[in-house]
């Protein structure tokens, strides 16, 4: 059995641009998508700002009644995944449906939605208390919807590992079809956590930056200024087929997948583990899975989260896999530009490193003015860079100790 993996189609919801071809053209340009929280009142905030997805309308892509009852987070991979099966050119007809199936990935899921039903249950009681809840805020609600609104019959669930919950649903999905159990799957993350206690939890954990006279420059990954990530919200969905599927239908082959590394610290809740060793040894087991050798990565998409902890330890943990070809290898971290998207973030990553293989540009790091002496490596500091990509590999960390890396390539046919 061919075991080779592709990418046909990619969507994405983002904070710089409601779907790729905006996002893609926000990034090469630098520009930030941060600015003060509107979706509610900030003003008692330690951190008053966020990367919102601005402008996006839920009616374009369900009637009124449904998005009623749709949490954000849904009506985002939703969409997502609505651009991602138009452009890839997948029809799902009763002759594939029980070979194509789903997996978005969500750390937090409906959060709104709770936060709205718990204060109706405080303020008018039980009674009041919306039947769509439960439905509405279980994190594995998306990749349901989603299945049910393609008619996707294949595997369908959802992986919530924090912030790796994105890379690790497409993880998931690429597995799933080398082992034979789908011949396609539309796989992502989605997270819309920009709300009071969401907002109130990370501040509580110290974990945000508090750079508020200044939002646009408040992500610095690297940067020795940096005090925290910027929250994000949005989605990115990409559509994962076996190369005979693909080839089979005529689809536009976008890029290959060759290996997906999960490791986990086993150290500490929140905290990376001495030295990046889980993040590093994730890297090490996705590059010997692909059969690669450090020297044939391109790119690396850096988790790259503007935290003190985080940044420092995966330069360690890039030095450690790469040794002196870490000083050679550009790297990027593309929060800078459109926050920390949580559980959204590895799949929207995921996309922009396919991205750099097919348009031959690196996103920057911006806000990179006075670099860490602890974080010394290449960073594509405020300008994009073009650059010839063939190979690339995109980290994601999360609270818990999850240690995700996946590696795509150029498409060379065959």
């Amino acid at each position: 059995m061919d075991s080779r993996v592709v990418v046909t189609g990619m969507g994405a919801i983002s904070p710089v641009g409601l779907d790729i071809q905006s996002m893609w053209q926000g990034l090469i340009s630098g520009e930030s998508g941060i600015d003060y929280i509107t979706h509610f009142d900030p003003e008692s905030f330690e951190s008053k700002i966020a990367a919102e997805v601005k402008g996006f309308d839920p009616l374009a892509y369900l009637d009124r009644k449904e998005a009623r009852h749709t949490d954000r987070f849904v009506q985002l991979a939703i969409a997502a995944s609505l651009q991602v099966v138009g452009q890839g050119g997948l029809k799902i007809e009763a002759e594939n449906a029980n070979d194509i199936g789903v997996i978005i990935g969500s750390g937090i899921g409906g959060i709104a939605t709770l936060s709205e039903q718990v204060r109706v249950l405080q303020e008018r009681g039980p009674d009041r208390v919306s039947p769509f809840l439960i439905p509405m805020m279980l994190t594995d609600t998306a990749s349901g919807q989603v299945s049910i609104i393609l008619g996707a019959k294949g595997p369908n669930y959802c992986t919530t590992s924090s912030c790796s919950s994105g890379a690790d649903a497409i993880g998931n999905a690429f597995e799933t079809i080398r082992r034979g159990d789908a011949q396609a799957m539309v796989c992502g993350g989605t997270e819309a956590a920009i709300t009071p206690i969401g907002v109130g939890g990370f501040c509580a954990a110290r974990a945000l930056s508090t750079r508020n006279h200044d939002p646009k420059r408040a992500s610095r990954p690297f940067d020795v200024e940096r005090d925290g990530f910027v929250i994000g919200e949005g989605a990115a969905v990409i559509v994962l087929e076996s190369l005979q599927f693909a080839k089979r239908r005529g689809a536009n082959i976008i890029a290959e997948m060759l290996s997906y590394g999960a490791t986990s610290d086993a150290f500490h809740i929140t905290q990376p583990s001495e030295g990046g060793e889980g993040g590093a040894r994730a890297m090490m087991t996705a590059l010997k899975k692909a059969g690669l050798r450090p020297e044939d990565i391109d790119y690396i998409n850096a988790h790259g989260t503007s935290t003190p902890l985080n940044d420092k330890s995966e330069t360690l943990a890039i030095k450690s896999v790469f040794g002196e070809y870490a000083y050679h290898i550009p790297i990027s971290s593309t929060k800078s530009m459109m926050g920390h998207l949580l559980g959204a973030a590895g799949a929207i990553e995921a996309v922009i490193s396919i991205l750099t293989i097919q348009n031959g540009v690196i996103p920057p790091t911006i806000n990179l003015t006075n670099p860490d002496p602890d974080c010394d490596l290449d960073y594509v500091p405020n300008e994009a860079r073009r650059f010839e990509v063939g190979t690339v590999l995109s980290n994601s960390f999360g609270f818990g100790g999850h240690n995700s890396s996946l590696i795509f390539t150029r498409y060379s046919g065959g």
